[in-house]
């Protein structure tokens, strides 16, 4: 698996970028240091200007990659999405057997990110953690729905729906697969939020993780469905 991500591009929208910023070394930069300034001082307080200022170039030229810091925030959860989407794809192709295909689906999407060699100039630890923290700002606005129409959350759309065949090819029956699913994927970035603020609120601590409570889940609300 690792020999292929090596030569795997994530293809993002064009619609969110002005210029890709994988085109250029510049547009790198412009990605591999605003991972690290929105993780470290939060989306609300990032701004092209202090970017600009930490990659040494004008303001002006990361507006030639980027209309505005929420096309930004796009790429860049949509880029973690595509991420995702290939590892749960080469993790689980050779899987012939429903339930251990599912089982590994879900540990692939709610495991903690290690750093993958195969992308230098991203740090996919601190984009996992900006995506638990601020994924819900770029989609939880008033233009949510033209977006949507725009094709701007198709990998985040497919990637659920992906886990939803597996969940219908374990259990045909079940009514709620696309429900379950979305719950599996949003579910995961949840329960690591909670644990690490709000750890009152969540039974996953050291000893137990968001992959073992979310397979539980699943597998439970599928076993209730077949000896129903």
């Amino acid at each position: 698996m690792e020999q292929l991500l090596h030569s795997v591009k994530i293809r993002i929208n064009e619609k969110i970028f002005v210029k890709d910023p994988e085109s250029s070394n510049l547009g790198k930069r412009i990605i591999e240091k605003s991972i690290l300034m929105i993780n470290d001082m939060g989306f609300e307080s990032f701004t092209f200007k202090k970017l600009g200022t930490q990659i040494g170039s004008n303001e002006s030229s990361i507006y030639r990659y980027f209309e505005n810091k929420h096309k930004l925030l796009l790429y860049l959860t949509s880029w973690y999405w595509g991420w995702l989407e290939y590892q749960l794809v080469f993790a689980t192709n050779s899987i012939a057997v429903p339930e251990e295909k599912l089982e590994r689906a879900i540990e692939i999407i709610t495991r903690e990110t290690k750093e993958d060699s195969s992308f230098s100039h991203i740090n996919e630890i601190l984009l996992n953690k900006i995506v638990i923290n601020e994924y819900s700002k770029s989609y939880l606005t008033k233009e949510v729905d033209e977006e949507n129409k725009e094709g701007y959350f198709v990998i985040y759309k497919r990637l659920v729906g992906r886990i939803t065949q597996m969940i219908q090819q374990v259990d045909a029956n079940y009514k709620y697969p696309s429900s379950l699913s979305s719950t599996v994927v949003e579910g995961a970035l949840h329960q690591h939020f909670l644990k690490e603020h709000f750890s009152s609120m969540t039974d996953c601590n050291d000893n137990v993780t968001p992959t073992q409570y979310l397979t539980d889940l699943v597998f439970n609300a599928l076993n209730t469905t077949n000896n129903g």
